[in-house]
């Protein structure tokens, strides 16, 4: 149950909840507070790059919370969390039990760094025991960054809604250019193919995708098999990467400098008239 605060009000049982709860009437001093909450939200963008920025190259891995030890999809998970180790790359997850827990696991047992980036839910969702490094994130985008910005891909085991979101985004940043040449590995023998045919007869069939589309989706059985993806896909970005004018901290408010331009304009429209 949520917490009785002030005359009686309920507490809202996270940060997001609170954020995202608009009716539209809301007194002065709430909309006022939303310039102290974007501070909020920037120290915790912040102290995630903080925490993260020296890991080196990683692969995020998406699952179920709810896939108990040793069930096969847990072991599944393992053997791809040693994959990713032996392969040289840290193993980067939601940091909570089930798929997230198999796969850092199995990064621990290759001896290799293993990440948790939990999320504050109204049913608190503990750090599993096996992260070298473990963060709490009070606001699931600043935390589906974390997932995104330092992965050289995303390998999809086995979940729920949640699981289905981090796809189904990702495929979106993917087709939308916003990140390139970055893998989208299915992980599950006969899991995804109902999925991928109701992709094909309806939305490719209807023309709200293209082939191309589905194209960005790798399947594949065998976790040994992951790692030819990643690394290929690696090179490529690797590639692209290194031609690319990139944001540097004395760089920041240079004319021409990326994202310079529209800074300007947002502060030249909050200017008083």
């Amino acid at each position: 149950m949520a917490a009785t605060g002030t005359q009686g009000k309920e507490d809202p049982r996270s940060f997001d909840e609170e954020l995202l709860l608009w009716l539209g009437d809301e007194p002065a001093e709430v909309r006022a507070a939303d310039a102290l909450r974007v501070k909020d939200i920037a120290e915790e963008f912040a102290a995630g790059f903080d925490a993260l920025s020296s890991i080196g190259p990683a692969v995020t891995v998406f699952g179920s919370a709810r896939t108990p030890p040793g069930h096969p999809r847990y072991e599944l998970a393992r053997e791809l969390g040693r994959c990713l180790g032996e392969g040289g790359y840290t193993v980067l997850t939601g940091g909570g039990p089930g798929i997230m827990e198999a796969a850092n696991r199995g990064a621990q047992e290759a001896g290799t760094l293993s990440v948790g980036c939990n999320i504050q839910l109204p049913h608190e969702q503990e750090l599993n025991p096996y992260l070298d490094i473990g963060l709490r994130f009070r606001h699931f985008f600043v935390r589906k960054v974390m997932f995104v910005r330092y992965a050289t891909a995303f390998v999809v085991c086995p979940g729920g809604f949640g699981t289905l979101d981090e796809l189904f985004e990702s495929l979106t940043l993917i087709q939308t250019h916003t990140i390139r040449h970055f893998p989208t590995i299915l992980l599950g023998d006969g899991e995804w193919d109902g999925l991928l045919d109701w992709l094909r007869r309806n939305a490719l069939a209807d023309g709200r995708i293209d082939g191309s589309d589905l194209e960005l989706v790798k399947l594949v059985r065998d976790p040994g098999q992951v790692c030819a993806v990643v690394d290929a896909a690696r090179e490529r970005q690797r590639a692209y990467g290194h031609r690319q004018r990139r944001w540097r901290s004395a760089q920041a408010s240079a004319p021409g400098a990326p994202g310079a331009e529209a800074s300007s304009v947002r502060a030249a429209t909050a200017e008083p008239g």
